[in-house]
């Protein structure tokens, strides 16, 4: 395992090196560290072979990368003029905060990389936790990883390359030859390691060519068998090799002819598998390592992250005012306001330009549309089905529900129901806006029992996550009289029931949505109040409230 950072520091630099001498061949590094001297460094080391480096971000539009139609040149002299996109020709692509690539733009360079144009990409990965990281189909597709996080500017050292080496490395790449059981022993290693993907192995062979080009080596040797595994295997081992079982029985290796004549080159060739194994683990870092042994996965099975999902829309919303933009491909152009921007300008565009022939637009004057997208809120029922008077409160949710089902067509509200009694909660109506299927299970719904009302909020809690995923805006309207005496399972006790209670509130209280605790009580509860401050909702007293009223109060309470 690798515990000298300074080695670290020469491991990256050396990735770098080969990924000049073939960036076709290994695609590409993904550095995980954050903005800092370490990375500047180590960027800023960079060889010239693979300069210049096109800077792009994860909200580069289709356009820039595909190309398509200038419209502020079409519109000026009048006929289709095209752009060219940054992928129709081979580029050294750097992708900046890596771990915020949506998985469509992941999907769009994950082509190009497998396509003949050539790319090459460095993935700058600045993620904090260990699951905000660049989108693995984008990881898998590169050669090596390398993570700086921990190195200091004391680590550093400069491994001193000429680089007129590169160049004789790049010359001598085509005539390195591959012995035959290379590539049978590239693959056997990456599968003890658990890699599945072909990829890893041709992108190993491939760095075993580039370091016996760098090495002025005419074969691929040992050496540079070992390296490759290295590099390439230690970030995606998602297992650690087990031990050959000494009693079984293994067939003998075919002896080879003493009667034929190796050439200089073929002898001491072949790699033996276990010496490749020792190798990969060398390079594991610590907490990997850790991490395989326990039975986990190592990083290069995690999926990509992010710095956090993006709020969805599932309606288009109401337009809003259109605002100057470049199209994109993503967004219509508002003609209106387009022409509205530039014809102001026209007299003068006419003095500057006297022989042109209708309106002179500018890119300044386009303008895009814009939409408010709104999601269709979701209201979460959390009804307490519990004890004697169940029938009751279960009448007052039952004609509250179906109220705002009424209104939802207007409103585009959702509504779900969740009772929860006896020893569980269990979601009773899924979020719907029918009236049919909502009418069908108000009636089958149960009532009797013990009051569980934690596992009734951490339904709700599961519920509204699900929802959230789905487009919806969650909200939670829990009727209840506040005798909780169930805990969750594992626990026994009335205090244990009132504590599980109180910790799923704060659980719903993380969400940040809004909720409202409906207090169905003889009489005011202190402790539902505390509980209401809990969840971060609101407290709504209503002993003996109606259909309507109850309907009423909670839509004043969730909007509030």
């Amino acid at each position: 395992m690798i515990e000298d950072p300074v080695e670290a520091w020469i491991t990256g630099q050396l990735a770098l090196t080969l990924l000049a001498v073939d960036p076709v061949g290994l695609k590409g590094v993904h550095l995980r560290a954050r903005a800092g001297p370490v990375r500047d460094t180590l960027l800023a080391a960079i060889p010239d072979d693979l300069r210049p480096l096109r800077r792009i971000s994860p909200g580069i539009s289709d356009t820039q990368l595909y190309g398509g139609i200038d419209i502020s040149a079409t519109l000026a002299q009048g006929r289709l003029i095209r752009e060219q996109g940054l992928l129709a020709r081979k580029q050294r692509l750097l992708l900046t905060m890596a771990e915020r690539c949506e998985p469509g733009l992941a999907a769009r360079l994950a082509q190009a990389l497998d396509g003949e144009a050539g790319h090459s990409v460095i993935l700058l990965d600045e993620g904090a936790d260990a699951d905000e990281r660049a989108p693995a189909a984008l990881i898998e597709r590169l050669a090596f990883s390398l993570d700086l996080d921990g190195l200091r500017s004391a680590d550093m050292a400069d491994i001193a390359l000429d680089p007129r080496d590169i160049d004789m490395a790049r010359e001598a790449l085509p005539q390195v030859a591959v012995p035959d059981e290379a590539l049978a022993v590239l693959v056997v290693t990456a599968a003890r390691f658990g890699i599945h993907s072909l990829r890893a192995p041709l992108l190993a062979l491939a760095c075993a060519r580039a370091h016996a080009a760098l090495s002025r080596r005419q074969t691929v040797g040992d050496d540079d068998l070992r390296l490759a595994a290295q590099l390439v295997y230690a970030h995606r081992a998602t297992m650690i090799p087990q031990e050959p079982d000494e009693t079984e029985d293994t067939p003998e290796p075919p002896q080879p002819d003493d009667t034929q004549a190796k050439g200089p080159d073929e002898t001491e060739q072949t790699t033996p598998d276990e010496m490749l194994i020792e190798a990969v683990k060398a390079l594991l870092p610590p907490e990997i390592l850790a991490a395989l042994q326990s039975g986990g996965t190592g990083r290069g099975a995690k999926g990509s992250g992010g710095a956090g999902a993006l709020r969805k829309g599932n309606r288009r919303g109401r337009p809003l005012p259109s605002r100057p933009g470049k199209p994109d491909g993503a967004h219509r152009i508002d003609i209106v306001a387009t022409l509205r921007a530039a014809a102001p300008w026209q007299p003068l565009r006419r003095q500057a330009q006297p022989d042109a022939k209708g309106l002179l637009i500018r890119p300044s004057d386009i303008h895009l549309r814009r939409f408010k997208e709104m999601s269709d809120r979701l209201v979460i029922f959390a009804v307490d089905a519990s004890g004697s008077s169940a029938v009751a409160r279960l009448a007052e949710a039952k004609g509250a529900i179906e109220l705002m089902l009424a209104e939802a067509y207007a409103r585009r509200d959702h509504v779900a129901l969740i009772a929860f009694r006896g020893e569980g909660a269990q979601v009773i109506l899924p979020p719907t806006r029918s009236l049919v299927q909502t009418k069908r299970r108000l009636a089958s719904l149960p009532g009797g029992g013990g009051t569980p009302l934690a596992a009734g909020l951490r339904a709700a809690t599961e519920l509204a996550r699900q929802a959230g995923g789905h487009g919806l805006s969650p909200s939670l309207a829990v009727l209840t009289d506040g005798r909780a005496n169930v805990p969750l399972p594992g626990r026994t006790g009335r205090a244990a029931a009132v504590e599980d209670a109180h910790s799923m509130a704060g659980l719903w209280r993380a969400t940040g949505l809004p909720s409202a605790l409906v207090d169905t009580g003889n009489r005011p509860t202190r402790d539902l109040a505390t509980l209401a401050h809990a969840m971060g909702g609101a407290y709504v007293p209503l002993p003996r409230a109606d259909s309507r009223g109850l309907s009423r109060a909670i839509g004043q309470a969730l909007e509030a």
